[in-house]
């Protein structure tokens, strides 16, 4: 632990699911930054842009709050953090036990200062009771099963406040099978010149299928459509990987 909102993380190289399925389980917690940066193309662009667009839409507290869905280690609301400081306040969502820990250390401070909740929350069936000016689901929402993303969505719309954005970030599906194919591999050759092994990528995918499950570009842009946002536009796009910023 560096300061207070600094984390340091392991090295995923040489990690592999412990089971048959994808769990976020204290070994993937532990190596999950590093994890990330060799999984995500344009990793820094990407973070950097949806902080960039968080902060354009961000408001002062007590007003309303700034909302950050299945957030892991806390990457997204850290320099949110470092920028609005105590203007604002802040919910961390999450599920997964052993992340839900590293947030109460990495932001001790803010929790017990009354600047921030670490909600452990299922979004299939709860949301935080808040009025937000900004939430974010950065690669979050293909890990809810599909006949939940609709109803997840629609709840963001509704604890928005006039103005106030909703940034997604998700893997997609290629609109053909052909178009589909020639991204994933360009993705996995990505992953292997970023230091994984065949065997570790191979590992990962299989443990991965069933657990994330990828929709089209055009079938997000939709679901934010029938859930009432008007003003959608994509931000960023890197071959099976898509922004969007969508606000009510």
């Amino acid at each position: 632990m560096t300061a207070e909102g600094e984390l340091l993380a392991g090295s995923s190289l040489g990690h592999v699911p412990n089971g048959a399925a994808w769990e976020f389980d204290e070994g993937v917690t532990e190596c999950f930054e590093d994890m990330l940066r060799r999984s995500i193309p344009q990793y820094d662009v990407m973070r950097e842009t949806v902080t960039a667009l968080a902060l354009r839409h961000a408001r002062a507290a007590p007003h309303t709050t700034v909302v950050d869905l299945g957030s892991s280690r806390g990457d997204a609301l850290a320099p949110l953090l470092k920028e609005l400081g105590a203007y604002n306040r802040y919910v961390a969502v999450e599920v997964s036990e052993p992340m839900l820990q590293v947030l109460r250390s990495r932001f001790r401070g803010w929790v017990e200062n009354g600047f921030m909740d670490v909600a452990s929350t299922d979004l299939r069936t709860d949301f935080p009771a808040v009025t937000a000016s900004v939430v974010m689901a950065v690669l979050t929402l293909q890990f809810v099963p599909i006949e939940y993303r609709q109803q997840v969505v629609r709840r963001v719309r509704e604890h928005l406040a006039p103005g106030g954005c909703f940034i997604m970030v998700e893997k997609v599906l290629g609109n053909t099978a052909g178009i589909d194919a020639l991204m994933v591999d360009e993705y996995l050759a990505m992953k292997a010149r970023n230091g994984y092994s065949a065997d570790e990528i191979e590992r990962k995918r299989f443990s991965l299928e069933g657990v994330l499950v990828p929709l089209t570009a055009q079938w997000n842009e939709d679901l934010l459509r029938r859930c009432g946002f008007e003003e959608v536009d994509c931000f960023w796009r890197w071959m099976n990987f898509a922004g969007w910023l969508a606000v009510r």
